[in-house]
């Protein structure tokens, strides 16, 4: 048990080492002159290490996201819960921010070189997604029903506007960061808002649509009672 406990540890720390040695290489050279072997021999691993970690740069960035939602949801604390949503949800991802500072200049690096990899931008965009729907749910907003995919994927774009804010903003403070945050999630609310009611105005359609469909399932069914007593009748 010992051992498992061991080689478990050891294995942690190799994947916390690439996704260090990834971020301290995208600080200091563009995203698209990183290699494997460079990741590795910063990281300390063989490349067949390495590979039994990561199938590629982009998997990483998945693990450096996780461990960015785990320091945000670790930091949620029932403070907040007498604010709105929109305040609960500015505090989240400000706090998202504020993990993300340590690696601003690596987040440039990335960011530039996501900008001309279309392929490599749809993948993280589902990394993204995955990170903005617990962001959503530490704030206490529901992202579930027919309308949470629309949720999610509207936060995830408000929120690469953000980082692109942020990462042109110099001011310690952050004034600009946080009023373009402010602006997104007017939209987001009002966006929200225009979802609920078009929920509400569909719920009488999807109830006709539903017993209408009943009906003709209950009428086919009848259909097939009456040949199967005309089948068995020995009259006819």
């Amino acid at each position: 048990m010992a051992k498992s406990r061991g080689s478990e540890s050891e294995t942690n720390g190799a994947r916390e080492r690439i996704v260090d040695a990834l971020l301290d290489l995208a600080s200091e050279r563009s995203w698209h002159s990183i290699t494997m072997p460079d990741i590795a021999e910063r990281a300390g691993v063989s490349l067949a290490e390495f590979r039994n970690h990561f199938p590629s740069k982009g998997a990483i960035l998945g693990a450096f996201a996780k461990r960015i939602d785990t320091i945000v949801l670790e930091g949620t604390t029932h403070d907040l819960d007498t604010e709105t949503s929109r305040e609960r949800l500015f505090d989240v991802l400000m706090r998202r921010i504020d993990a993300l500072a340590p690696h601003k200049d690596a987040m440039r690096s990335i960011m530039a070189g996501l900008r001309h990899d279309p392929l490599s931008l749809l993948a993280m965009n589902q990394v993204a997604t995955n990170s903005m729907r617990f962001m959503l749910a530490a704030a206490g907003i529901d992202a579930e029903g027919p309308f949470g995919s629309i949720k999610v994927q509207g936060a995830v774009l408000s929120f690469a506007h953000i980082i692109d804010v942020w990462l042109r903003d110099d001011d310690a403070g952050l004034s600009k960061t946080m009023a373009a945050l402010d602006t997104e999630l007017g939209k987001g609310a009002m966006m929200v808002h225009r979802l609920d009611d078009i929920g509400r105005m569909s719920a009488p359609l999807a109830t006709m649509m539903d017993r209408a469909m009943e009906r003709g399932r209950s009428m086919r069914d009848r259909r097939s009672w009456n040949r199967q007593d005309a089948d068995q009748d020995p009259s006819i």
